[in-house]
């Protein structure tokens, strides 16, 4: 008996636990948005119910700090935010943040509350570190080893326009400096597109790309009319030079690349 009594609170609080949630978050409360006073599993899918609605006046996102209510998915009880449920004694979510009002039942994310960024963040707090130029956190293995780009991440990701910051996809820092979805950037190499899209910058590995190009210049012969030089603006180095025309590529001169902009005309020589 006294065996029972000793494990029925954690039994209690365990309740459910990974059963209820959402398409973001296995939970066990729902939260009630303090700026529409509507009740929806997690901000996520506030936000996009919210970003649907056809009169953009109505569209908004809620302030994840600003949240005061919850309602335990067990027991229908709504309360003040806390892990614990007040009424049936419920841990309504395995992980807990009371600044971000944040609860996940699913902690093999490895959630952790990052203090520069202001939010929680996932993939254990041991794994990233938080730049304070950029204004983000990023994997360990990029300290003092990536390019510094003031509040880099507090900008929409290029390819499909998600707000990078609070974003539950992985975001990753590229050679230039600026950030997009790894998703994205993976799908850019499969489409070889090796450009950076805000600075135009080369952000893939493309020296087999650039040998491939040469061979290929060699192979082919311009005709007589086509034989003239052009200037260029090299993406890479910032250089302008001139380079012989040719239809496959303009190479630089100064640091070979190939990620160059023809800036004049054959008429200009």
């Amino acid at each position: 008996m006294a065996e029972e009594e000793t494990s029925s609170p954690r039994t209690r609080e365990d309740a459910g636990k990974l059963q209820y949630g959402c398409d973001h978050y296995r939970r066990r409360c729902k939260i009630r948005a303090p700026c529409c006073q509507k009740i929806f599993s997690c901000r996520h899918c506030h936000n996009e119910a919210t970003s649907a609605m056809s009169n953009p006046d109505d569209r908004h996102e809620v302030v994840r700090h600003d949240i005061k209510q919850v309602i335990c998915s067990l027991c229908n009880t709504e309360q003040e935010v806390a892990q614990v449920c007040s009424n049936c004694g419920v841990k309504m979510g395995e992980y807990y943040c009371e600044i971000c009002k944040f609860y996940d039942d699913d902690t093999t994310k490895g959630q952790f509350h990052c203090e520069g960024c202001g939010i929680c963040r996932v993939g254990g707090r041991n794994n990233f570190f938080h730049c304070e130029k950029c204004g983000s956190c990023y994997q360990v293995e990029l300290r003092n080893n990536h390019s510094c780009v003031e509040n880099s991440m507090k900008h929409h990701c290029p390819i499909c326009y998600e707000y990078l910051f609070d974003s539950i996809k992985g975001a990753t820092v590229m050679q230039c400096g600026h950030t997009m979805h790894a998703d994205c950037l993976n799908l850019m190499a499969e489409q070889n597109q090796y450009r950076c899209p805000i600075c135009s910058k080369t952000v893939l590995k493309v020296s087999n790309y650039w040998r491939m190009l040469d061979q290929e210049i060699e192979a082919i012969q311009m005709p007589e009319e086509y034989h003239y030089e052009v200037s260029i603006l090299c993406n890479d180095c910032n250089e302008t030079s001139k380079t012989a025309f040719h239809i496959v590529g303009l190479k630089c001169s100064h640091c070979r690349s190939y990620n160059t902009r023809r800036i004049s005309t054959p008429d200009d020589h």
